[in-house]
C-alpha cells in the first residue's frame, strides 16, 4: 500500500477475544518464559556486556495502550548513544555491534520484552510499539484503534517485514520510505489485529514467528 498512513481504512470496534484471557495468557507465558530462559538470558547479557561498552539493555520510550508511554526492554545491539544519529536502523548500520548483528537477525534482542509483558506494558502478541515520533503520523481513527490494545512482542507485521532494515537500506530516503511505504503496511496489520484478535489467533502468530526465525 502507498500514499501514507492517512490512506488506511478504519472502522470502529474492538477485538473479538477476551482481554482477561489474553492478559492471563500473557502473565503465564511471560513468567514461564523468564524463568525457563533465565540461564540463556544471562549468557546473552554477559555477551552484550563484554562485546562493547554500555548497558546490557536498550531502554527506549515507546507508546503503549491508550497512548501511555513506557520504556521498552531490549538487549542492546548498537553502540551506546546511537539514537542521536537517528531512530531507524538502515541496512548494514555501522552502529550495530558484533553481538548485535546476531541478536537482531535471530530476534533474540526482543526477549527482554517478556519483562514488559509481565509488567503489563506489553502483550506477547500485538501491534509493535512505536516511538512517539512515528505514532504522531497515525491517522486519528487508526491511532485510537491500534492503541486500544497492548503492543506486542510479535505480530503479522513483524513476520511479513522481518527484514525491514534491509528494505530501508535500499531506499534513497529511508525516513520517507518508512513513512510512505513501511508504516502504512504495518498499520494495515495493526488495524486488522485490533479488530479481530483471539487467543487462537495469537497462538498461530507465535508459531509463525518461531517458524520464520528458524527458517532464516
Amino acid at each position: 500500500m502507498s500514499g501514507g498512513p492517512s490512506a488506511l481504512p478504519c472502522c470502529a470496534g474492538s477485538g473479538h477475544g477476551s482481554p482477561l484471557v489474553k492478559r492471563l495468557f500473557d502473565i503465564v507465558a511471560s513468567a514461564a518464559g523468564l524463568v525457563l530462559l533465565s540461564p540463556f538470558l544471562l549468557l546473552i547479557a554477559l555477551w552484550v556486556k563484554l562485546d562493547s561498552p554500555g548497558p546490557v539493555f536498550f531502554r527506549q520510550v515507546r507508546v503503549g495502550r491508550g497512548g501511555v508511554l513506557f520504556r521498552i526492554h531490549k538487549f542492546r545491539t548498537m553502540q551506546e548513544n546511537s539514537e542521536r544519529h537517528g531512530q531507524l536502523t538502515v541496512g548494514l548500520d555501522a552502529r550495530v555491534t558484533g553481538a548485535g548483528h546476531f541478536l537482531r537477525k535471530s530476534k533474540l534482542d526482543e526477549l527482554p520484552q517478556l519483562i514488559d509483558v509481565l509488567m503489563g506494558d506489553m502483550s506477547v502478541v500485538g501491534p509493535r510499539p512505536e516511538v512517539p515520533k512515528y505514532v504522531a503520523h497515525y491517522p486519528d481513527e487508526v491511532k485510537a484503534l491500534v492503541l486500544s490494545v497492548r503492543p506486542g512482542i510479535t505480530d503479522w507485521a513483524s513476520i511479513s517485514m522481518i527484514d525491514e532494515n534491509q528494505i530501508l537500506g535500499a531506499a534513497a530516503d529511508p525516513e520517507r520510505a518508512y513513512l510512505d511505504e513501511v508504516l502504512p503496511q504495518k498499520l494495515e496489520h495493526y488495524v486488522r489485529y485490533a479488530q479481530s484478535y483471539s487467543l487462537l489467533g495469537d497462538l498461530r502468530i507465535i508459531v509463525a514467528t518461531l517458524h520464520k526465525i528458524v527458517e532464516r
